[in-house]
């Protein structure tokens, strides 16, 4: 799909396979519930790639008891002295648990060497750990899955662009993402090496064209769905009990408490 110019989805369509794929997504979560599994999602990209949208559509309808999103802010200055990935592996899931990493170790393959955030040295030991450590966690049986989001440069500054005049969405920039835009062949560069050590067999990568987010989200939510083999866990058997009859309770008089006001009323 690289470099070809596709029709975006059309927005009926979207959110027909949409609901559908969200409904698979309890499936699958029920399944990691039912078998004891750990599932670990791993989203990377570039700013504005259309992550957190996917991450928000994927978590929408699970259970928050058991699938949660890691966003990890900086590192405080006690974690800057640990083993890199330790702050990390605190926040792997237990049996029956799914985790989506919003960024992930992988920050040290991307911001961190191209604004300096790491030496050199620590790069390349990253470079050279992390395919040892990802191994490990695909041996203990954590089922680990990684989506790159790609997305051009005009798409991305589009994006950009958009943020700055939308109220809601301004807290997504940061002079750091405004910064990318002049250190784009730097980034790529970055993503480049990452992926020619890290992209193993154990744990490969799986690239997103996000473009259009639209198809991004339903691709990377196919895909993920289609790489684990779940089965339709039976829902327990329900029934809503008769209410009993009345023992004589009566409601406290309302002016005794205090109501929010109706701003609805006044649309």
């Amino acid at each position: 799909m690289a470099g070809k110019k596709t029709a975006r989805v059309p927005r009926v369509a979207y959110e027909q396979e949409l609901l559908r794929l969200q409904t698979e997504l309890v499936k699958l979560q029920e399944w990691v519930r039912a078998e004891g599994a750990r599932l670990v999602i791993v989203f990377e990209g570039r700013d504005a790639a259309g992550k957190g949208s996917t991450i928000k559509r994927v978590a929408e309808h699970l259970n928050p008891r058991q699938a949660r999103i890691v966003a990890l802010p900086k590192p405080t200055e006690r974690e800057r002295t640990q083993w890199y990935f330790q702050r990390y592996v605190e926040h792997l899931p237990a049996a029956g648990e799914i985790v989506l990493f919003d960024r992930s170790w992988y920050n040290r393959a991307g911001v961190e060497h191209v604004m300096g955030f790491c030496t050199k040295e620590e790069h390349q030991l990253f470079l050279r750990q992390c395919p040892i450590f990802e191994r490990m966690l695909v041996e203990e049986g954590i089922l680990l899955r990684k989506y790159w989001f790609s997305v051009s440069d005009a798409v991305q500054q589009e994006r950009f662009r958009r943020r700055m005049k939308d109220p809601t969405r301004r807290w997504k920039l940061s002079p750091m993402d405004l910064e990318s835009i002049t250190r784009w062949e730097a980034y790529s560069r970055a993503k480049d090496q990452m992926l020619v050590h890290t992209d193993i067999s154990e744990a490969p990568w799986f690239v997103v064209e996000s473009d259009d987010k639209r198809r991004a989200r339903l691709n990377m939510m196919a895909h993920l769905l289609g790489s684990v083999p779940y089965y339709e866990v039976p829902p327990p058997v329900l029934e809503l009990p008769r209410r009993p009859p009345s023992t004589g309770y009566e409601r406290p008089p309302r002016d005794l408490q205090t109501y929010v006001p109706d701003h609805a009323s006044s649309l």
